[in-house]
C-alpha cells in the first residue's frame, strides 16, 4: 500500500543498485533522501550522482555522518552491513526503523511476492520460474538477482518474482509473500550472522508467523527444512520426494506434480534444458509456483523445454580443441561448488578455485574433488587454505596460478575434457563481484583460438 512520502527524510545506507533504485523512487514520491557511504565514489559513479543531487539526493561518501542521521524517520540499508556493526547499533540507540530495499518495495506494491531463499540455486529457480510464469503474466524477476524490486512499482505487474538472500530477510519486518521457496540450507554468511542457527533463523524467518506466506514451498530432502516446515502455518508442498500429497517428485525418468491425491504428468527429464540433479530440484520447486498460480502442464512443459541457463552458473562458454570450457563463477561457496563438481562425473575435469575465503567446512568439497576431479587449480587468498585441506584428504594434483587468465593457460596445458570454474569462494579478493569474474573467464577462454 503506497504511503505519503512527501517532506519524510529517509536515510539510505549503501551506494548500491537497491539504494540507488529506493533513492529514485522515494525522491520521485517527495521524500527528502540521503544516501550514505562509507567508501569513496568510484571514477564511474560519477554521471549517477549527478543525477540524484540533480534529484535533490543528498550523497555522502568514506562516512556515515551522524548529521545525515539525525532527523530520520526511516533507514532503508544496504544487505552487505550486518546487524551488529556499530553504525547499525548507533541508529537503533535513536530508535530509527531500519528496513530492506525489498522490505520497502513490498510495502509499496500493489501486486503479491513469489519469494525464493536457500542457500544454493536460487537465482536458477528465480529465474525458470519468472519464465514459466511469463508465458500467462507479467512476473519480473528482481531481489538479490541484480534487479531492485522499487525499480519495477511504477509498471504495472502480475507478481514480483523475488531472490531473496539472508542479509535482505533480516532487515524485513513485514514482507508477506504469497508464495515462498526454502531450495536448501547449508553452511554460508557465518560471520555475517553470527552463526549456522542465526544464519538458518534468517532464512526461516519468511516462513514465520507474522511473516508466512499464503503458501510453503520446501526441500523434503533437506531434513533440516522438511523438519522446520512442520511448525509453519502455510500450505505446504514438497518438491525432490514423492509424498502422499502436494509435492512434485521424479519417476520413471520424468517429473510429476500432486496437489492432494492425483497424479499429474509435467516433463520428461531428458526434455529439460539443465544438466544435474540439483536443476531437476529448482526445476521442482518452479513446477509448483508455476501450478498455485493456475497454469496448465503444457504451458509450464513448454516455458521449461524454452529455459536457457543462467549466466555464471555452470555456463558452457566454448570449445576448444577437446577442452569444455564452464564458467560457475556464481559457485561463491563449496556447497554450490560440489554441485557443479558432480555434474561432470564421467569425465576428465580441470577444476579452478579460490578466491575470498569464506572459512567455511571444506570436508565434503574435499571428497568430491577426489572423487571427480582429475586436476586442481587454485587462486587467490584461499589457496594456501584449500591446498592444506585438500593434501590432508590425500588428494595431490594441485596446481596454483597467480591469476585466472594463467589458470586457464593451464588447464588448456593439462589437457582434460573440461575446464571448469566453479571457485568456492566469494570473488573479492580479485574482482568487484562474481559477474565480473565470471566475465573475465568468459572473455578470455574466447579469446583463445
Amino acid at each position: 500500500m503506497k504511503r505519503n512520502w512527501y517532506d519524510v527524510k529517509v536515510l539510505i545506507l549503501g551506494f548500491s543498485k537497491s539504494g540507488v533504485s529506493a533513492a529514485r523512487y522515494l525522491s520521485k514520491k517527495g521524500a527528502d533522501c540521503y544516501i550514505s557511504e562509507n567508501k569513496p565514489p568510484r571514477e564511474q559513479d560519477k554521471p549517477l550522482i549527478e543525477e540524484l543531487e540533480s534529484m535533490g539526493v543528498k550523497c555522502e561518501f568514506e562516512k556515515h555522518s551522524q548529521e545525515f542521521i539525525d532527523g530520520a524517520h526511516l533507514v532503508v540499508t544496504s544487505p552487505g552491513i550486518p546487524p551488529h556493526s556499530e553504525l547499525i547499533q548507533r541508529i537503533k540507540e535513536q530508535r530509527i526503523p531500519i528496513i530492506s530495499e525489498i522490505e520497502l518495495a513490498y510495502r509499496e506494491a500493489s501486486s503479491p511476492f513469489i519469494a525464493i531463499t536457500g542457500t544454493n540455486g536460487k537465482t536458477t529457480t528465480t529465474s525458470l520460474t519468472s519464465h514459466i510464469l511469463s508465458t500467462k503474466y507479467k512476473a519480473p524477476v528482481c531481489g538479490n538477482i541484480g534487479v531492485p524490486p522499487t525499480s519495477l512499482l511504477d509498471e504495472k505487474n502480475d507478481y514480483f518474482v523475488a531472490e531473496l538472500s539472508s542479509f535482505q530477510i533480516e532487515y524485513s519486518t513485514s514482507f508477506r509473500a504469497q508464495i515462498a521457496m526454502f531450495l536448501n540450507f547449508t553452511p554460508d554468511h557465518l560471520d555475517w550472522h553470527g552463526g549456522l542457527d542465526n544464519y538458518f533463523r534468517a532464512k526461516a524467518k519468511i516462513f514465520t508467523a507474522p511473516l508466512s506466506p499464503v503458501f510453503g514451498i520446501f526441500n523434503a530432502l533437506d531434513e533440516r527444512i522438511y523438519e522446520f516446515s512442520k511448525t509453519t502455518e502455510c500450505e505446504n508442498f514438497y518438491f525432490g520426494k514423492e509424498l502422499e500429497q502436494n509435492c512434485c517428485y521424479i519417476k520413471y525418468g520424468a517429473i510429476y506434480f500432486k496437489r492432494k491425491t492425483e497424479e499429474e504428468f509435467i516433463i520428461q527429464l531428458e526434455q529439460i534444458p539443465l544438466v544435474g540433479e540439483h536443476n531437476y530440484q529448482n526445476v521442482m520447486a518452479s513446477v509448483i509456483a508455476a501450478k498455485l498460480v493456475g497454469l496448465t502442464n503444457e504451458e509450464i512443459s513448454a516455458a521449461i523445454k524454452s529455459f536457457k541457463a543462467v549466466e555464471h552458473r555452470c555456463e558452457f562458454v566454448k570449445k576448444i580443441g577437446n577442452i569444455e570450457f564452464y564458467n560457475d563463477s556464481k559457485a561463491t561457496n563449496p556447497e554450490a561448488a560440489i554441485v557443479a563438481i558432480r555434474s561432470f562425473e564421467g569425465k576428465t575435469v580441470s577444476l579452478i578455485a579460490g578466491g575470498r575465503d569464506k572459512m567455511t567446512g571444506l570436508d565434503e568439497f574435499c571428497q568430491s574433488i577426489n572423487e571427480c576431479i582429475n586436476d586442481v587449480i587454485l587462486i587467490g587468498e584461499a589457496a594456501d587454505r584449500f591446498e592444506t585441506a585438500l593434501k590432508q584428504c590425500g588428494y595431490e594434483k594441485i596446481h596454483r596460478a597467480e591469476t585466472l587468465e594463467k589458470a586457464i593457460d593451464k588447464s588448456i596445458e593439462l589437457g582434460n575434457e573440461v575446464c571448469l570454474l566453479s571457485p568456492a569462494c566469494a570473488s573479492f579478493d580479485m574482482f568487484d563481484n562474481y559477474e565480473t569474474r565470471g566475465e573475465v573467464f568468459k572473455d578470455y577462454v574466447k579469446s583463445k583460438i
